[in-house]
């Protein structure tokens, strides 16, 4: 995929990580815009309209966690959170907010460079692994899902799903009845070169039943196989 015109807004307070990534997603070809606090973060994004963010958690101002909630409320912009803290609790609660993927400071930019770019491939609709050979209209039960158009509908009723809850949706979708393993999860929807835990995929389940079942307490839909994975029931009607 080329990086020819494509711009990165690096939301980054730590002077010596801010050259190390103008100098090295430069090299790689990308825009780079730089903002050093969470207002300025916005700023810059409304100013820039940059096709990725990369988002530092801890942000003078306003957090990077508030910042992706203000952007999510408007845009659908793709977004790394950055960290420096490994705890449970930030990961989860960036990707409850809505970020697509998340690294822990240090990271080597060959493996920032290598999720960027994955992320962005999912965002202009390249096929991927959890893509091909996608069915045209999908229905299972009380869930309609059109990949084409992008649309989701429960109880006939439209519900909105960031990129990476979709292509998940789809995925169990396409394989309802079947159990797909954590792994393979794993690897069709976030890629060969995800090195994060496996937190990722729970959290995205979580917010999916949010959002499809009518008790997220006691899923009917999605169901997790203890020890294995996730399967969508096979319903027919």
């Amino acid at each position: 995929m080329s990086s020819g015109d494509l711009t990165i807004l690096v939301a980054e307070d730590e002077e010596s990580f801010i050259e190390a990534l103008e100098l090295g997603l430069t090299r790689e070809g990308f825009g780079v815009e730089i903002a050093r606090d969470g207002l300025e973060a916005l700023e810059q994004f409304q100013k820039v309209r940059p096709d990725l963010i990369l988002l530092d958690l801890m942000l003078p101002k306003m957090s990077g966690i508030d910042v992706c909630r203000t952007i999510r409320s408007t845009s659908q912009v793709p977004i790394i959170m950055v960290t420096a803290k490994s705890a449970e609790i930030d990961t989860v609660v960036g990707l409850e907010v809505g970020a697509d993927d998340y690294v822990t400071k240090p990271y080597s930019m060959r493996e920032l460079v290598a999720r960027i770019r994955a992320v962005l491939r999912r965002h202009q609709g390249e096929e991927t692994p959890a893509t091909a050979g996608r069915e045209k209209i999908l229905k299972r039960g009380e869930v309609y899902l059109d990949p084409e158009r992008h649309e989701v509908s429960v109880r006939n009723k439209l519900v909105k799903l960031p990129l990476k809850e979709f292509e998940l949706l789809e995925l169990l979708m396409n394989n309802a009845g079947k159990v797909l393993t954590r792994d393979v999860i794993i690897d069709r929807i976030w890629g060969a070169y995800y090195s994060g835990d496996t937190k990722t995929l729970d959290v995205h389940v979580k917010r999916l039943r949010s959002k499809i079942e009518r008790d997220p307490s006691d899923p009917k839909l999605i169901t997790t196989i203890r020890g294995l994975g996730y399967r969508f029931e096979d319903l027919k009607h």
